[in-house]
Order: structure tokens, then C-alpha cells, then sequence
């Protein structure tokens, strides 16, 4: 077969360029909408006169969806082919970006986004598959490049197009582009792309679907409304024994029903496969709550619009989109424990550099950490994409992707609603404090200070204020810096723990050689200890 052969040589057919060229335009809506929205949420608020908390659901239900159903989808795509499911992705997230598009409140928006999510949950689980099975050695190396300097570029540019189409068009563009784009994905693939699926396909686990997807449900539930309902509270008491009692159940399933299950537990017997799972967990965790915050500071403290924001954060998407270029050249060359855990060490870094911005500081305050976080995620974008497949043979290819998707999504879900409740809960604790809160808004400053959290200071500092208005943006200004501050100190640790396991766990001899190895070259990658010398 021509696969077979070009698999062999690590020859490029006109399939393989065009899965590639497919595969790179669904990357990069699905990245750009993980980032797009956020510089969209205050014209989104002032729309639908959204809450702090809705504001969160919109960003959430599109990760919680992704995250339900990524296992399934490689599992499905492994089975009846993957051409096929991930076509079935494409239609059902135009359409749900439509309806996106189209919401007449923030209800509808954010059961469209979750919808949005089930579709890109396909996507995301078997675009890498579908690479893996077309591209070897050198060319998947250049494939994987490809993936993540399209995914870096993507979140590093999402802001700047979010902005710009807010601004000139209005927010809804923002999902609209979307329908364009789609379609033209969906006609190429149809037309160019090779159907392949596993010799031995598992088969699904719909009970171990519904106990996870439930779980992680009511789990970012909990997180979410934990800062408005009291953590002390029946409902959120309630909504996290559900959680542990579902996830109990799901791994219950998994252990007992081998045959069947949805975690292909043979993956966990290798020790790189484990460690990438937790990594890529802790760092979606850790540094995209922590750019929904950055985000915010900028356009909700320093009151700059939708498209100037994105401006500011060239410096950060500039060197992610570069950074990720240039690793997808580094997956053969260097060994998985530097290349990653170095990633993770650089975002910890440019975490823990917010802390150098004080109240009344301008936006360049930010760089520094800017651009160690922009080299981070560019670094470890491509490796992360490659590895997470050449742990297992090319038939449970989109398994493997489905399962280290799904620690990405729940960890993204997960850390937007407990990094965004610690954020808000430490702006409005560090406000309430306040004597001219007390003065001002009584017992209503804690409520106050949640305002702050999710529109700024500027939510509070009208003219009803009187004399006071100037005294109360002093506080308030002070509050969000706090919080800001707490919150980055959280996501760094996050990272750093983060770059720690991947130094002790991510292992060369636990990858696939014929996945990773360059035609004409030895096989055994390069550990730690042999890994080349810049």
C-alpha cells in the first residue's frame, strides 16, 4: 500500500501535505477560540449583563466540553475510521459557531460553546492521529512542527484578532469566522484525506463516558459557584461528593472492566505516558487561567480596548509563535524530560515575574513575564502533541491522543473555575478589608469587590460616589493588583511542580523509536544524560 511505504521511507504523499493542511486549519480554530473570547468578554457582559460567573461558563463550558467526550471521540475514531469521525467534528462545530454567533443571551452562548466543545473534543483527539498515521521520522517531526507552531499561533494571535474583530465588526464575529473556515476544512478533507483506523479497534465505554463527563461536570461546577454559593454550603458540599463519587465510580469501571474501558490501561504502564498526562494537566491548569487574568488586568485595570490589548500581547505571542516553530524541530533531538520540564520552568518563571507589576504601573510592567510565558508554551506545544502518540503503536494512536486531550481539557475546565474563584475571592476579600469599603458600600463591599473581580475598578467608580469615587478606585486598583498577584503565585507553583514531574518521569526508552526517528539515522533518541549540547 502507498501508506504503508510512505510510513516506511518517511516519504510525503499529496494525502499527508493535505491531512496537514486540514488538520492545521481545525488546530487553529480550536486554539483561537480557547484565547479569542477573552478579550471579548467585557463587550459580551455589557451585552448580556453576564455575572462574573457566566462570564467563567463561557469560557468553561467550551473546555468542559472538549473534556467530556475526547476519550470517546479516539476511541470512536480508532474504530470506524478516523476520516470519518473527524469530519462528523467539523460539522458539528461549524454549527455550533453559528449558534455561538448567533445567541440572543449568555444562556444560549454557553450551551453553544459547550456544544462548540463536544466538536472540537473530535478534532482535537484524532488530528493528532491522523498526523501520526501519515507522517514518520523526519516528516513527523516537521508535521508535529507544523501542529504546534499553528496552535502557538493561534493562542498567541487570539487576542489580537479577537480585538480586532470585536472592535470593527462586533463580538459575534468572533465565532462567525469560524463558519468560512470550517466549510472550506470540511470540502479538503472530504476530497484529499485518506480514511485509516486500528486492526483491533476497542470498543466503547459508554458507561465509563457518562461517570467521567458527570463527574468533571459537577467538579468545575463546584469550583465555579464555591465563591458565590460559600464553600461551606450544602449545594457546593453537595456537587463536589457527587463529583468524587462519579470520578470513584469511572475508575471503578476502568479497573474492572478492562476489556471495555475507556482509559486503555495498558497506556498507564508507561511511566512517560503517566507523567506527560500530569504535566499537561498541571500547565493547562496553571497558565490559561493565568492569561484570562492577564487579559483582564489589561483591559479591565488599565482600560485598554478589545484590539489595543492584543496589541500588548504581541511580545508574548510573537515568541510562543516562534518558540513553537522551532520545538517541533527539537521532538527527535532532544530528550522529552528537557524539552518539556525546560517549558514548564520558563511559564513558572514568567508566573512568578507578574508579581513585578504594582498598582499605577503601565502595561511594560508585564514583559518580562510575557515573554518567558511565551517561550514556555511555545516550547511545549509540539513535544506535547508528539509524545502523547509515540508512547503507544500507531494503532491505539488516537486513544493515546484522546486520553492526553482529556488531561488538557479537565485541567483547563478545572483550573479556569479554581484559579478564576481564588482570584475573585482575593480581590474581594483584599477590598472588603478596606476601611473606604466599609465606609462606602457597608455590608455590601464584599459584594463590591466581586464587581471589581469580573469588570475592574471602573464598575464602582461612578458618579453616586461622590467624593468618594477616587478614594474607592484606590482601593479597588489595590485589591485586583492583590489578587492578581495571588492568583499568579498559585498558577507558578502549578508550573513548577509541573516542570519537576517531567524531569522525573519523561523518559526516551518509553517512546515508540520507529515514531520519532529520522530515515537513515539511529533509532535510540537521546536521554537526559545524552541529550546534545547548544
Amino acid at each position: 500500500m502507498a501508506t504503508a511505504g510512505a510510513e516506511q521511507t518517511g516519504q510525503r504523499s499529496d494525502s499527508s501535505i493535505w491531512t496537514l493542511v486540514v488538520v492545521a486549519l481545525a488546530t487553529f480554530m480550536l486554539m483561537l477560540d480557547l484565547t479569542v473570547v477573552n478579550v471579548a468578554l467585557p463587550d459580551i457582559r455589557a451585552a448580556f449583563d453576564s455575572s462574573f460567573s457566566s462570564l467563567q461558563w463561557i469560557l468553561d463550558a467550551y473546555a468542559l466540553g472538549l473534556a467530556a467526550v475526547l476519550l470517546a471521540a479516539g476511541s470512536l475514531a480508532d474504530r470506524i475510521g478516523r476520516k470519518k469521525v473527524f469530519d462528523a467534528g467539523l460539522v458539528i462545530f461549524v454549527l455550533a459557531s453559528l449558534a455561538c454567533g448567533l445567541a440572543p443571551n449568555d444562556l444560549t452562548l454557553i450551551v453553544a460553546r459547550l456544544v462548540q466543545g463536544l466538536g472540537g473534543a473530535i478534532l482535537f483527539a484524532v488530528g493528532p492521529a491522523l498526523l501520526g498515521h501519515e507522517f514518520r521520522g523526519k516528516d513527523r517531526g516537521m508535521a508535529f512542527g507544523v501542529f504546534g507552531g499553528v496552535a502557538g499561533l493561534a493562542i498567541a494571535f487570539g487576542p489580537l484578532i479577537g480585538g480586532g474583530l470585536t472592535e470593527s465588526l462586533g463580538w459575534r464575529w468572533i465565532f462567525l469566522i469560524n463558519v468560512p473556515v470550517t466549510i472550506a476544512a470540511l470540502a479538503v478533507g472530504f476530497l484529499k484525506m485518506r480514511e485509516s483506523r486500528s486492526e483491533t479497534p476497542p470498543p466503547l465505554d459508554w458507561p465509563g463516558m457518562v461517570t467521567f463527563s458527570a463527574g468533571l461536570f459537577f467538579l468545575v461546577l463546584a469550583f465555579m459557584r464555591g465563591q458565590q454559593d460559600g464553600w461551606g454550603s450544602a449545594r457546593i458540599i453537595g456537587c463536589f461528593v457527587v463529583a468524587i463519587l462519579l470520578l470513584v465510580a469511572f475508575a471503578y469501571l476502568q479497573l474492572t472492566r478492562p476489556g471495555r474501558a475507556m482509559f486503555d490501561l495498558t497506556l498507564f504502564g508507561n511511566k512517560t505516558f503517566n507523567g506527560l498526562s500530569v504535566v499537561t494537566a498541571l500547565c493547562a491548569l496553571s497558565v490559561m487561567p493565568a492569561l484570562f487574568l492577564l487579559i483582564s488586568y489589561v483591559q479591565n485595570l488599565l482600560g485598554y480596548s478589545a484590539f489595543a490589548s492584543g496589541v500588548r500581547f504581541l511580545p508574548l505571542t510573537l515568541l510562543l509563535f516562534v518558540a513553537a516553530a522551532v520545538a517541533g524541530s527539537l521532538v527527535a533531538k532532544l530528550a522529552p524530560a528537557l524539552l518539556v520540564g525546560a517549558s514548564q520552568l520558563l511559564i513558572a518563571a514568567g508566573l512568578f515575574a507578574v508579581l513585578l507589576v504594582d498598582v499605577g504601573d503601565s502595561w511594560t510592567s508585564l514583559i518580562p513575564g510575557m515573554v518567558l510565558i511565551g517561550l514556555g508554551m511555545g516550547l511545549f506545544n509540539p513535544p506535547r502533541a508528539a509524545f502523547s502518540i509515540a508512547v503507544t503503536t500507531p494503532d491505539k494512536a488516537g486513544a493515546a491522543s484522546g486520553i492526553n486531550e482529556t488531561f488538557q481539557q479537565a485541567g483547563l475546565a478545572i483550573g479556569i473555575a479554581a484559579v478564576g474563584a481564588f482570584f475573585q475571592n482575593r480581590v474581594g476579600g483584599a477590598f472588603a478589608d478596606t476601611e473606604t469599603a466599609k465606609a462606602v458600600f457597608g455590608d455590601k463591599a464584599a459584594e463590591a469587590g466581586d464587581a471589581i473581580a469580573a469588570g475592574g475598578p471602573s464598575v464602582l467608580t461612578t458618579n453616586e460616589l461622590g467624593n468618594a469615587a477616587d478614594a474607592v478606585r484606590s482601593a479597588a486598583e489595590s485589591a485586583f493588583v492583590s489578587g492578581l498577584h495571588n492568583a499568579m503565585v498559585l498558577a507558578a507553583v502549578l508550573a513548577a511542580i509541573s516542570g519537576v514531574i517531567a524531569f522525573l518521569t519523561l523518559r526516551s526508552r518509553d517512546l515508540d523509536e520507529a515514531a520519532l526517528a529520522t530515515p537513515g539515522v539511529p533509532t535510540e533518541a537521546p536521554t537526559l544524560d545524552k541529550a546534545p549540547v547548544a
